[in-house]
């Protein structure tokens, strides 16, 4: 029978798929929970806290995992046999990622808002494998996959000094949706013409 209380996170499916994000949302809601301290391995938490974390987490399990795992009681054997089984995520994930990112070009997405979106999700994805991306590096990925035809734009931008990347991203943003105003005013009446009375 399924769980008929509301998950509030996403369960960690038996592929392991989602560990890596799993893990991420279990630590922040043990802590919200003051029950972060039980999954660290030197801990002074009681009997009675380290339960209701092992609760919780059993909680956040596929169903065949949670039957798989039904005997195991001590939560730091458990943190480790998970850590074991699914820790290799990491290494399928930041390649993947890592490949995406070397192949990203602004000039590839119709809208800056797209290409923002794709950099931040393989951004996160290489963050949750470790890997650190600075605001130098979303500022030069950005500014040398711009289009060949806009080499004194991509100049221009670069001229202004942008020191993070928030910065650049919302001049792109602006400057797009005043172009598609000025796109659809010039093709609402034909050059020369004069407006309806």
């Amino acid at each position: 029978m399924a769980n008929l209380t509301k998950l509030e996170y996403a369960a960690l499916k038996i592929t392991g798929k989602n560990y890596l994000t799993w893990v991420l949302d279990t630590k922040i809601h043990l802590d919200a929970g003051n029950l972060g301290d039980t999954i660290r391995e030197e801990n002074s938490s009681s009997s009675q806290e380290r339960a209701k974390t092992l609760i919780f987490i059993r909680h956040h399990l596929d169903e065949a995992l949670k039957s798989e795992y039904l005997t195991v009681k001590d939560l730091l054997a458990f943190r480790q046999t998970l850590r074991s089984r699914y820790n290799h995520q990491t290494t399928v994930i930041l390649p993947r990622a890592r490949y995406k990112w070397s192949h990203l070009r602004i000039q590839d997405f119709k809208s800056v808002a797209e290409y923002n979106s794709a950099l931040f999700r393989i951004i996160s994805q290489m963050k949750l494998c470790g890997d650190t991306i600075t605001e130098e590096m979303l500022l030069e990925k950005t500014y040398n996959t711009f289009h060949a035809s806009n080499v004194l734009l991509q100049q221009q931008y670069r001229a202004q000094g942008y020191t993070e990347y928030n910065q650049l991203i919302s001049v792109l943003l602006v400057a797009e949706q005043n172009n598609e105003l000025l796109m659809k005013n010039h093709n609402s009446r034909p050059i020369g013409s004069a407006p309806f009375p």
